[in-house]
């Protein structure tokens, strides 16, 4: 993991663009070279949206307390993307 990017950023007024070169164990197929992250703006839209996108899906990692102090959890939708929820409660 120590050549791997854990996120890049860019920002342009409220829209934020993110992206990793992470990949599961599992290893690059198609359908998980990009990740979707979606930053909410409260606890309760992040387990909505977060309940909406896992139904037909699979869950790959539940909703909790991140290392880095946020909301985290991700999951992969019923047409095989995969989405990272984040809610930075600062």
């Amino acid at each position: 993991m120590r050549e791997s990017i854990l996120h890049a950023t860019l920002t342009k007024g409220s829209m934020v663009l993110m992206g990793s070169d992470m990949v599961p164990q599992s290893g690059l197929i198609k359908g998980n070279a990009v990740s979707m992250s979606l930053t909410c703006t409260s606890e309760e839209e992040l387990r909505t949206t977060y309940a909406s996108l896992a139904e037909g899906g699979s869950i790959d990692h539940p909703i909790e307390v991140s290392f880095w102090g946020a909301l985290f959890g991700d999951l992969t939708d019923r047409y095989g993307n995969h989405w990272l929820l984040v809610f930075n409660k600062e």
